[in-house]
Parts: structure tokens; sequence; C-alpha cells
């Protein structure tokens, strides 16, 4: 079995040229809410190219520090002050102690060992650094990590990051810059904002939380899972859309393609877990993007968290009996009652009593990390377009649903984290796998 052997690590810092911006950002409640979560995680696959001129680990080091000129905020650690009140605030020091960059090589593994297996293989989880810490414990480790793991074909870069630093648009900002960079631009073509906040009386105010007691930094305890990636072309997912629409009727809002495709993977896998009691509830969780949920709206360039926590409920009779036009009615519901004036509201609210979110599972409930519209096969470093996206073992449980765009325009990777019965009962479930890409 292949093995991965960790051959350097070293500290990347921001270069001479560095934007010196704010020596100190505030965390805002969007930031604080993910403190007990693990950093977030996501890397690319590459195939290795024929004729490599370049000193490639040199030259991804170098990258790294020119694109962390741009991105002070990721060469710093998180700082804490503590009051007399005993409460305490976290925010972003900017004191360019530097990124974390590894070079690790598994002999005898190849792209297609990767590509080609039907769950995730668990040595895809070690090619990312900074396993098992939490965004808290930022204050004595760096907030970036960047693991660079040499196949015997290719190459993955994993990319490991604080989520009280970024949310996922921010994660692919600076993956996409950096990716920029390494191409040869002088600086990315979309310039973070340092600022957080969204009003004026909001910008870079400390937001007091009690002090963390560290037994409640011990994550849930779980059953044995695997994961798998599921792809849905572009012409499956257009055909759930109009059969979930068609279900609706013309009286109701037209339901997007991804919400349509959601509600039918959650009707698949509350059907294949055989739960039928009506006592029960299950619950479907999304994080909505706030940047467009707000008047005036926040630039595409805001580098932090702009995200909040939505849920729709049903039993899982509801579900299976009403069809999927009634489950996607439902998701679609919880996303048009994210508005701005809701978003202010949750905002301010937390502002005068912060809510740290607890990982890990919840019986009957599913949640939904990524997106489809980031920017993942964009990623060129010099020698062509990754071939495959992958996440990390971070924030991983029962019942986690990771989403990214397919390598085919307009398809759709659903990545799938449930028990070994449940998830081959999806596999063998005909409502499904109907509109599943089997390679």
């Amino acid at each position: 079995m292949a093995k991965l052997e960790e051959i350097s690590t070293c500290t990347v810092r921001a270069s001479e040229f560095a934007v010196v911006g704010r020596t100190r950002i505030e965390l805002t409640p969007w930031d604080l809410s993910f403190l007990l979560f693990d950093y977030n995680q996501k890397g690319l696959l590459f195939r290795k190219p024929e004729n490599l001129e370049k000193d490639l680990l040199h030259h991804l080091k170098t990258s790294l520090s020119r694109t962390l000129d741009f991105f002070p905020h990721l060469a710093g650690r998180l700082g804490i002050e503590k009051f007399e009140d005993e409460t305490q605030c976290f925010f972003i020091d900017c004191t360019n102690a530097g990124a974390q960059f590894t070079h690790a090589i598994v002999h005898g593994l190849t792209v297609n060992d990767i590509l080609k297996q039907k769950y995730v293989p668990e040595i895809v989880y070690s090619f990312f650094p900074l396993n098992g810490i939490l965004d808290c414990e930022g204050t004595a480790n760096p907030l970036l990590g960047v693991q660079v793991t040499e196949l015997e074909d290719g190459y993955f870069i994993g990319c490991t990051m604080n989520h009280c630093v970024v949310d996922g648009s921010s994660f692919w900002h600076f993956f996409n810059s950096w990716s920029e960079i390494s191409q040869g631009y002088d600086h990315p073509s979309k310039l973070p904002t340092l600022i957080r906040g969204f009003a004026p009386g909001h910008l870079n105010r400390p937001v007091k939380i009690p002090t963390l007691e560290r037994e409640v930094f011990n994550d849930l305890s779980q059953p044995p899972l695997l994961e798998r990636v599921f792809n849905f072309s572009k012409e499956n997912i257009a055909k759930v859309k109009s059969k979930a629409n068609d279900e609706i009727g013309k009286t109701c809002s037209c339901v997007s393609s991804l919400l349509a495709l959601l509600a039918h993977v959650w009707r698949s896998m509350i059907r294949c877990r055989n739960t039928n009691d009506d006592n029960i509830k299950t619950t479907f969780k999304l994080y909505v993007g706030t940047r467009n949920r707000l008047r005036p709206p926040l630039p595409e360039s805001y580098f932090g968290n702009a995200i909040q926590g939505g849920a729709a409920t049903a039993t899982p009779n509801e579900l299976l009996r009403n069809g999927l036009g009634w489950a996607a009615q439902q998701l679609n519901q919880m996303i048009a009652a994210q508005t701005p004036e809701e978003t202010k509201n949750y905002y301010e609210n937390r502002i005068k009593s912060p809510r740290l979110l607890m990982k890990g599972a919840r019986t009957n409930t599913f949640v939904v990390g990524s997106s489809p519209r980031f920017n993942v096969y964009g990623n060129d470093f010099g020698w062509g377009k990754p071939v495959a996206v992958r996440a990390g073992f971070a924030n991983k449980f029962d019942g986690k649903l990771t989403i990214f765009p397919g390598v085919e325009e307009g398809s759709v990777d659903i990545e799938i984290r449930l028990t070994p019965d449940a998830l081959k009962a999806i596999e063998n479930d005909a409502e499904f796998m109907q509109v599943v890409t089997v390679n």
C-alpha cells in the first residue's frame, strides 16, 4: 500500500514588496462562528507535464510569497485580547509570520489510482497539512498551509486555510490569485478587500465572546464512514430541474438546478436510511452566501466569511410522499427567506450575542459545503489545468456533502460522506443512480 513520505517543511512569508495593509483585522460574527471548526481544506490534482523546465517547488514557493503580498491575512496569526469581564476577542494579526509549505512524495501512486477508485482513498487526506487543528488554535499555528504532494505521474496541491479567515469564496479567491501570479501576472486580477464588516459602525470593532474552555474543543465520536464523489451531467441536472418544477406547478416560483439536484439527493439519502418515523425531523442545511444579500451588497472582492446557515426541515414521510418538487420548494423557501433585512438583523444580533457553531454529526441532519460556482478548474500554475478537486478530512461527518463543479462544463460533483451501509444503499437506489454519470 502506498505511503506518504514528507520530504521537507518550511515557512513562506510575503516578499519584500508586501502590501502592509492593516496590522490588526477584527473578526466579524460570521468569522467568529467558525472558531471551533477545523480549517478549510481543498486541493487540486494535476497530471505531471512531460517537459517541465522550471524548478517546480522553487517556483511555487516564490509565487506563493508574492501572492501573500496581497493577502497579508494569511501570512499572519490569530491574536487574542482578554478583558476584565472574562470575555475575549479574536483578531487577525498581520505579522507576516508566514505560511507553512510542505513537500511530500507518494511512491507507486498514480493520478488514475485516485480518479478510478470507487471511494475516496484515505491517503488523499494526508495530502493536506495542518490536520486536526481547530480555527481557534490559529494563535499558535499558521493560518495557511500548503502541501505539494508528488505522485508517480502527477501533483496534488492541497491548501488548508483557517475558516475564521476565509469562507469558500475567499478560499478560491486566494487559490485563483496564486495560480495567476504563478503564470507570471504582476498582481491578482481581483485584489482582496482588507476591511471587514458592512456598516460604518461595525468596521474593525472587536466582538467579545466568553472565554473558550478546552473541553468544548473535543469532536463527537463517529462510526466508520465512506466517501464517494458522484458526478451529475449538465443534461441530467436539467432533467431533475424540469421534473421538480413540473411537480411544483406554474403557480409556484421556479427552483434552480442546484436546489432541485440537492432535493433529489436529500430524498435519496432519507430513503436509503429507511427512516420513516414521522416523530423524527430530518434537516437539510445550506450555507448561504451573504455578499449579495445586503444593501448595498458587499464587494465581490470581500475577503473573509460572508455566509450564514439556513435549514429546511421535514419528516421522512413528508419528503418521500410529497415528491421531488415539494422537497425542492422547501429548500427554495429557505433560501428566499434570507432577505437583505434578515441578513442585516442576523449580523447585528450576533454582534450583541455571538454564537459559535459546533462541528460534528447530528441525527438525520445533512450539511452542504462548498459550491459549484467556484472557479476550480481555471487554476493553472503553468503546466496545465487540474483534472480533479478533492476536499480534506476537515469538518467531515456522517451526512456531509461537499459540492464542486465537474470537469465537464455545467456538470456538478457531490462528495457524499455516509456510513458504509447508507452509502452502498444509495449506490443501489435506481432513482438516485439514474441521474449519476457512471464512468
